[in-house]
């Protein structure tokens, strides 16, 4: 196999996933590429996304015109669009789902943003996802609102593997892997095999930054304008030890040994939004064993350009430290719960306008 910079993250223990996919990456055969060439293995996809891909292209037309003459409904034949695509990239991923044994090898597909504060509507979607790609390497995204919460356990305990999405809260992570353990508890009471389920907890990285930086340049202090680009990785590492208490405990040991998976970390939105700030780093600054890290292609490229090849993990005194750039700040004015409550109030609008954006277009062709 070809080795390469992002090979040797890949051996730090994080896996490397496109955090885009189009039906032009499956045409070109790119997708398949950068699957050997830089050590992807697996894909991500959102609403903003399959909207920049089937809007910004004339890929679909012909699908979409043959949809819209047999009168599907507009709803319908946009998932058709995207269930097309979701299945090829499952089939390219499915030797390394293979391989790692169920490991990795995932695509990613998110149940409609619309439904983010319904629990019911959200289950409910997420099984049609099932049924309709009904590929063994799907994960299905649920965003991590208070309503999702509760659709994250019941899909668990139904044996379906979760993708958490727009999660930003410490406090709202430690009820995403509450709600993860409780499931898997769930399943195995019913008599399931563990063993099928994965879930990853997608933290969204750059956008922590992009709220409190502004915060920070307000205040004005020296201080805090030291802190900026700081605490969007503070966050993450802090994630990561609250990761390792949870799947470390004797709770979930027990569920190991009937086969259960670790719900990894996954960092998502790690491009940087500042030019001011390195390329690489929300890479960089957050390797870690079992680990996701979604990237943009310009991101791999990067990192295959001038990344760090020996890339080294964060440690446990750069946890301790990163909680101390939490504590502080909040102690020079800056309100984490307001921070995180207007990234995942954005994060749902964001991936809602896109939604509705794409429904428009299909509409209209």
């Amino acid at each position: 196999m070809t080795t390469s910079r992002i090979h040797g993250l890949a051996a730090a223990g994080v896996s490397i996933w496109s955090d885009q996919i189009s039906r032009a990456m499956l045409d070109s055969g790119e997708l398949a590429l950068r699957i050997e060439r830089d050590a992807v293995t697996g894909v991500t996809s959102n609403p903003t996304i399959f909207a920049g891909a089937i809007v910004g292209s004339s890929d679909y037309d012909e699908q979409l015109q043959d949809l819209k003459s047999a009168a599907v409904p507009t709803e319908e034949i946009a998932k058709s669009l995207m269930t097309a695509d979701i299945q090829r990239g499952c089939d390219l991923l499915l030797a390394v789902f293979h391989e790692t044994a169920g490991g990795d090898g995932f695509v990613s597909v998110e149940v409609s943003p619309t439904l983010a504060g319904d629990s019911q509507a959200t289950v409910a979607e997420a099984r049609d996802w099932v049924k309709q790609i009904s590929r063994p390497n799907l994960l299905v995204k649920v965003p991590a609102t208070p309503e999702g919460v509760p659709a994250i356990r019941a899909l668990t305990g139904e044996g379906i593997s979760v993708n958490v999405t727009l999660i930003f809260s410490l406090d709202r992570y430690a009820q995403v892997m509450e709600a993860y353990l409780s499931g898997l508890e769930d399943f195995r009471a019913a008599g399931g095999d563990l063993s099928t389920i994965a879930s990853v907890a997608s933290f969204f990285v750059s956008r922590f930054d992009t709220e409190v930086d502004p915060r920070l340049e307000a205040l004005g202090t020296e201080e805090s304008l030291a802190m900026r680009g700081v605490t969007a990785i503070a966050n993450a590492r802090v994630a990561y030890g609250l990761f390792q208490d949870w799947f470390e405990s004797e709770r979930f040991q027990s569920l190991a040994v009937a086969g259960a998976s670790v719900q990894r970390p996954l960092w998502a939105s790690t491009s940087t939004k500042n030019p001011a700030y390195p390329d690489l780093l929300y890479v960089e600054g957050l390797v870690a064993p079992a680990t996701v890290n979604t990237m943009p292609l310009a991101t791999i490229d990067a990192y295959q350009d001038h990344g760090d090849p020996s890339a080294a993990p964060f440690t446990k005194a750069d946890i301790e430290k990163a909680r101390q750039d939490l504590d502080r700040l909040g102690s020079i004015g800056i309100d984490y719960q307001d921070v995180v409550r207007v990234l995942e109030e954005e994060g749902v609008e964001k991936f809602t306008r896109s939604w509705l954006e794409l429904l428009e277009r299909v509409d209209q062709a």
